[in-house]
């Protein structure tokens, strides 16, 4: 891919003034080549990419059994797979008010992703869903997983089916630790067997000050970027091994640019079912919330948002650990479950045509709505050319296939 740069990157840290190309001075507007602001430097590392990778997107109700139920709580679907003629997605669901960490902790509910089973639904359109029942319960009571399962993603491989997904154990308090469990089924339908231990848990290195349970910022040492919990997982069979993509919460989070402290990483393993050993290499990413990742030309897609200085981005890597930033855009869908249906390689972002988020009713209920997304190349004026205003793609999602 051709670049942009046209000095060492060395210069810039060492105070050099870099000399640009008439062709950048003229792309990127600079007044005096010779005067040169710390953005116009950091203009001239950009690389010389276009639009492939922008959407937009928009979010609509759905019909049927995930159509809003007051005192239901569903969220963080699933990607979508087809099976049979029918589209299958799994959520984390439960019933009721949340309390917080103010209430009865034993009894209450603290967050609306608390005391969550795994439940799955089916559509032949992608827009009205039947709600078929439970797939994976919590555990039984001294069990790694018996407070909550939540969070659900699934995988296809060599025609069995795999749902990774995150664990609390009772208590639920501040400093509780999340882990990430598995269950694997020979058929969407289930019956789905329980991995009897975590396949990932937090690192091990994190200090905690003094014995308040519910204070999570008061540390002694914050540790790694995952030292607290390991969440949102989602696994990707490449290069002949699993990738399991992770969001990491560090002991003693803090706000940094902003934002909080919410990084990525990986594990691989040489089986779905583990054990998946942490890249040396982690947090890959920055920045981010809910992973979202897909296959894309030889290498992995990532959609960065809501946290951290790069957030609102799609970023991609040749090798599934170095991610380069390809589209800065104005948000996305929360929690995006993608219709891994579609033809990833058709375009950078085919893979978020459309497909299932979830959005918030109250503070205590949330459900589950569809979304689509259309590339924006350029932008023009209205009528001009014949295109809209903001000159989209022709290309655009549909609510259903």
């Amino acid at each position: 891919m051709a670049s942009l740069l046209a000095f060492p990157i060395t210069q810039i840290a060492l105070g050099a003034d870099p000399v640009p190309t008439d062709k950048q001075i003229d792309h990127l507007g600079i007044t005096n080549p010779e005067m040169l602001s710390a953005a116009s430097k950091r203009a001239l590392l950009w690389p010389d990419i276009g639009n492939e990778w922008f959407f937009e997107n928009q979010v609509y109700d759905l019909k049927g059994d995930l159509a809003y139920e007051e005192g239901v709580v569903r969220r963080d679907p699933s990607a979508l797979i087809k099976h049979d003629g029918k589209y299958y997605v799994w959520y984390s669901r439960s019933t009721g008010p949340t309390q917080g960490f103010a209430g009865d902790i034993e009894k209450d509910k603290v967050f609306p992703w608390d005391r969550c089973d795994i439940w799955y639904a089916t559509s032949t359109d992608g827009v009205t869903w039947k709600e078929e029942g439970l797939a994976v319960p919590r555990g039984e009571p001294g069990a790694y997983d018996d407070r909550s399962v939540f969070t659900v993603e699934i995988m296809q491989w060599e025609g069995k089916y795999y749902l990774c997904y995150q664990t609390v154990k009772s208590p639920y308090t501040v400093r509780v630790k999340n882990q990430i469990g598995l269950a694997w089924a020979d058929s969407p339908d289930g019956p789905w067997t329980k991995s009897k231990e975590p396949i990932l848990s937090p690192a091990d290195n994190g200090i905690w000050k003094g014995d308040d349970q519910n204070n999570r910022f008061s540390v002694v040492k914050k540790g790694d970027f995952d030292s607290h919990k390991v969440h949102d997982p989602c696994i990707l069979p490449y290069k002949g091994k699993f990738y399991l993509y992770y969001k990491g919460e560090q002991m003693g989070e803090q706000i940094t640019f902003g934002g909080r402290q919410i990084r990525h990483g990986v594990a691989i393993a040489d089986k779905p079912e583990g054990p998946y050993v942490k890249s040396p290499y982690n947090p890959i990413s920055n920045s981010g919330h809910e992973v979202c990742v897909w296959k894309y030309d030889g290498g992995i897609a990532s959609l960065i948002t809501t946290d951290g200085p790069e957030k609102n981005t799609v970023q991609w890597s040749p090798d599934g650990i170095n991610f380069e930033i390809k589209a800065v855009i104005k948000g996305a869908p929360h929690a995006i479950g993608i219709n891994r249906d579609l033809d990833n390689e058709k375009e950078p972002t085919e893979a978020l045509r459309w497909g299932l988020t979830h959005e918030y009713k109250t503070s205590d209920y949330q459900y589950i709505r569809g979304f689509r997304t259309n590339r924006v190349l350029h932008h023009v004026a209205k009528g001009e050319g014949g295109k809209d205003v903001k000159g989209n793609d022709s290309a655009r999602g549909k609510e259903a296939k």
